[in-house]
């Protein structure tokens, strides 16, 4: 497993498995956010089989698929709340990671300052430093 910390109460992390799931407990997380579409890449384990594991260690289970590259409102959004009601530290997964630190940076873009959040997802091997301009740009109306 390659968990990628951004702040000590959220990491990210590429696909993870069930049998992932024990030892995630065992260090502390309390709830996991799948941000990957099921059959995305053959061979992909299902997420309902994570979603079982998790419930079962007593942890909040979250599905969120976001095909790559398309982040809607409605996702950020759900994203955001995510974020603001699952209990934490939470980890979030997709094929990379690359998407849930694109959700955690959109949902935290008006929460933190934009060189915190570049420092943050850099950090943690995530460039977000485009995104970031984007959302200023969309700030500024420009």
């Amino acid at each position: 497993m390659d968990l990628r910390q951004i702040t000590q109460n959220f990491s990210v992390a590429p696909q993870i498995q069930p049998e992932d799931v024990a030892t995630l407990a065992e260090a502390g997380f309390r709830s996991i956010i799948c941000n990957r579409p099921d059959g995305e890449d053959y061979g992909q384990c299902d997420c309902c089989d994570i979603e079982a594991q998790a419930r079962a260690a007593g942890m909040e289970f979250l599905m969120l698929p976001i095909s790559s590259g398309v982040v809607t409102e409605e996702a950020a959004q759900g994203f955001r709340k995510a974020l603001d009601t699952m209990p934490g530290p939470i980890l979030a997964y997709c094929r990379s990671g690359t998407r849930c630190t694109m959700l955690w940076t959109i949902a935290q873009f008006d929460q933190l300052p934009a060189d915190e959040i570049v420092s943050k997802t850099g950090s943690a091997g995530y460039d977000m430093s485009g995104l970031v301009a984007q959302l200023k740009q969309m700030e500024q109306g420009t």
